[in-house]
Formats: C-alpha cells, sequence, structure tokens
C-alpha cells in the first residue's frame, strides 16, 4: 500500500534534484561568461571613461554599446530619449519579464586623477565652456551592464523569461533646464510600452563604501531632487546711494537665509529630512552700482511627496513676503528633475538573498537614506525597482574621506566592476529563475 506513495515522493526528490542540477549547470554556465569578460569590463571602462559625453550627446558612448548588443545576437533599438540603446534578450524558457538598468552621460567636470586613461574632453554645457568627466561613474555602469549582458546572452538557451537592457542618456539632468530628459523621455517615448517589465533593477557605484562591499535600503533611499530658480527685481541706482534704489542682492540673501531658517525652525526634519540649497548667485556688473536684477538657482532635496510640496509652498510664500517688504518682486520656479527613489519593500526582501550570495552576507550593508537624487526613480515609479550602491572606494583608503561622486578626484577601484556585475547578474538570475 505505501510503495506507490514512497515511489512518487522519491521521484518528486528526483525531479527536484535533477532540476536543481540544470539550474546550477546554467548558473555555472552565466558566472563562467562573466568572469571570462573581467578583462573586457575593464578595457570598456577606461576607453569610456578617456571619452565622457554630456547628457544627450553620448554618440560615441551609444555606438559602442549598440554594436557590443548586436555582436551577441540582439536586436537593439538606437535613438530612444535621444541617445539611448535599448535591446531585449529573449530566454528560451517562459519566465518573468525584468529590465536592467545603466546611466550613460558625464558631468561638466575637469578631471583631476592623474589616471593614464583620464579625460582631456572639453564641451559646452549651457553656454560655458567646460571639462567633461566620468565623476559619477557611468563609465562603470555601462561597463558592468555590457558584462552581464554577455553573460546572460551565454546562457540565454535554458534561460527563463525575457531581459531587457536599458542604456539611458542624461541621468546627470537636461542640457536645458525644464527639459524632458533621460529616464521621463524614453519612457514618454514608450520604452516599456511594448515589453512591461515585472521588476526593473539598476546601480550605482559609490565611493562612499569600501570596494568589495554593496548597499541598499528597503522604501526610501535617494531623495528627490528639484532644480529652482529665484528671479529678484528690485530697482537700480547708485552704489552710494542704496536709498534711492531697491537692492535685489540683498533682497536675495534675505530670501535665501529665510529659507535656511524655515528648514531649521518650521521643517520636522527628525522624521524627513530636507535640503535646500543654492548653488548660483548671479546679480550686477560693476562695484558701485545696484542692480535692477539677481537670480539664484539652486536644488531641493526630499523623501516625501507631500513634506516636498509644503517646503515649496513656504519658499515662495517667504520670497514674495520679503520683496513686498522691500518693495521689490520675486518670482520663484521649481522644476522636479527627479522623484524619490523607492526600493519596494517586498521586492527589496526577494532580492537581498541574491547581493549575498553574489558578495558574502558581511558585504552587503544597509544604507542611511542618500541626499543624492537619481532618475532610475522614474522607471521604478512605473514598475517594482531596486536599486543597490557598489562600494568604489579602495581598501587602503577611508571611505569617509575619499573623494565623493562628482569630484574631480573621484577614483574608482576597478574591483568594483567585478563586484557590482556579479551582484547584478545574481540579481537578475535569481528573480527569472524564482516564482
Amino acid at each position: 500500500m505505501f510503495r506507490a506513495p514512497r515511489l512518487f515522493a522519491a521521484l518528486l526528490v528526483a525531479t527536484a534534484a535533477l532540476a536543481g542540477t540544470d539550474v546550477q549547470a546554467q548558473d555555472a554556465t552565466a558566472f563562467a561568461a562573466l568572469e571570462r569578460a573581467q578583462p573586457e569590463l575593464v578595457q570598456w571602462r577606461r576607453d569610456l571613461h578617456q571619452h565622457p559625453e554630456l547628457g544627450e550627446q553620448e554618440i560615441r558612448t551609444a555606438q559602442l554599446v549598440a554594436d557590443h548588443l548586436r555582436a551577441l545576437g540582439l536586436t537593439v533599438r538606437t535613438g530612444v530619449g535621444k541617445t539611448g540603446v535599448v535591446a531585449v534578450l529573449k530566454g528560451a524558457k517562459p519566465g518573468p519579464r525584468i529590465a536592467l538598468r545603466a546611466d550613460m552621460d558625464a558631468l561638466p567636470v575637469t578631471e583631476q586623477t592623474g589616471l593614464p586613461f583620464a579625460s582631456t574632453v572639453k564641451a559646452d554645457y549651457r553656454g560655458q565652456p567646460v571639462g567633461v568627466m566620468h565623476a559619477c561613474g557611468h563609465d562603470a555602469h555601462v561597463a558592468i551592464l555590457m558584462g552581464v549582458a554577455q553573460a546572460l546572452v551565454a546562457a540565454k538557451d535554458e534561460l527563463p523569461g525575457e531581459v531587457m537592457f536599458v542604456f539611458q542618456p542624461a541621468e546627470e539632468g537636461p542640457p536645458v533646464a525644464g527639459e524632458v530628459f533621460g529616464a521621463a523621455l524614453m519612457l514618454q517615448e514608450g520604452v516599456f510600452k511594448d515589453f512591461t517589465p515585472d521588476a526593473v533593477f539598476g546601480l550605482h557605484v559609490w565611493a562612499g563604501l569600501p570596494v568589495g562591499s554593496v548597499g541598499y535600503r528597503s522604501g526610501p533611499l535617494m531623495a528627490a531632487a528639484d532644480e529652482w530658480s529665484l528671479v529678484v527685481k528690485g530697482k537700480q541706482t547708485h552704489g552710494s546711494r542704496p536709498w534711492d534704489g531697491v537692492d535685489p542682492i540683498t533682497l536675495g540673501a534675505q530670501i535665501l537665509l529665510g529659507t535656511q531658517s524655515m528648514i531649521a525652525r518650521q521643517v520636522n526634519i527628525a522624521t524627513s529630512p530636507v535640503v535646500l540649497t543654492a548653488g548660483q548667485f548671479q546679480a550686477g556688473v560693476r562695484f558701485n552700482i545696484i542692480p535692477d536684477e539677481a537670480k539664484l538657482v539652486g536644488t531641493l532635496r526630499t523623501f516625501d511627496p507631500a513634506v516636498r510640496e509644503d517646503v515649496i509652498a513656504r519658499f515662495r510664500r517667504i520670497a514674495n513676503d520679503y520683496a513686498h517688504a522691500s518693495e521689490g518682486t520675486a518670482e520663484l520656479q521649481v522644476v522636479n528633475n527627479a522623484p524619490a527613489t523607492i526600493n519596494q519593500p517586498a521586492l527589496t526582501q526577494r532580492v537581498r538573498p541574491s547581493l549575498e550570495k553574489a558578495v558574502g552576507a558581511a558585504n552587503v550593508l544597509e544604507m542611511p537614506l542618500v541626499t543624492v537624487a537619481e532618475d532610475f526613480s522614474q522607471f521604478a515609479n512605473t514598475v517594482p525597482g531596486f536599486y543597490f550602491f557598489v562600494g568604489s572606494t579602495s581598501k587602503n583608503l577611508d571611505p569617509a574621506t575619499a573623494p565623493i561622486n562628482h569630484s574631480p578626484q573621484f577614483l574608482l577601484d576597478e574591483q568594483a566592476l567585478e563586484t557590482g556585475s556579479k551582484a547584478m547578474l545574481q540579481v537578475a538570475w535569481d528573480y527569472l529563475h524564482t516564482p
């Protein structure tokens, strides 16, 4: 009586064991391909680092990516979001759909690393001549995703599901303030229209972590980024007779200091951090003339949409009230470049074991809130998303004092390419193979 159930149970165990062996074999194929590709990742990264391109100007970068994806046998779409590149890998078996994203653009920064492959590129950014540098590490992101694509294609004959590779332009912002750019433009042009992923994954090399580690956080991770501009208008007069005019420089300074008092005294930053910073203050042409106008430009970083709206309303009220008191005017404009990056808690719980498998549990670190921003959030607001950091500072340096991302001295330890590519491949692999 008991032989049939026992036989059936034995068959189930044997089937599971065979299935596990098959998955492990596929795993070996993919990760062996990635291991073989590591020297290529270094070469790609150095080539990209030496030839950086600003947002929406990534012509050479996009060509390099597209040529690589075509050589892997993938059908490639170019020109998505102006210079973006997209390709889809279809596995031989049914399964989930995922998207993997890398950003491609560099920054208007003059490199000071002294690397033998340092950038000497010059360009024009918003009317100003600038140096161009991969000061944020997007060269590494592109190389990592090119390597992960190569590894997944090597195992495609037994791969379940489909993978979209998204190489995105202009993550650092539009050439002209207020334009739709980057991830939002790719979505507007239908990047997910015919291929809606079940999840989207991205990573960022990070100077604040030691190489070999990865960082993550469930829920809010990175801030929303708003670009604000404030035009203060007064009345021009001689610098020796300020009472004959309205001084927009003093007025602009009063408004700016008022916003800092507002953040410190009117906003509960203990529950939701807020940063409001001015990066430009432009006014006047001569030492003894009070000008008609001053312009301030800056950024606002928040994690809660309701807090964001409240801070903007308070900023506008402060500007108008100070201007009215001085008989001037003040006009505030705020443009959202990226919403907050939020890792879906259920997806985070599912993905963490993959990170631990890739780099070891001791090297998976929980991050605090990060006030920099990422337009990966545009993708993650459309489908469930997970974003993580990859340590990029050499072990002989202190991440707390190492030059941070966006610094002209930002120096990536190239071991981060191996760590990042293994972590991303493991995340994608496990998601595709787990019901």
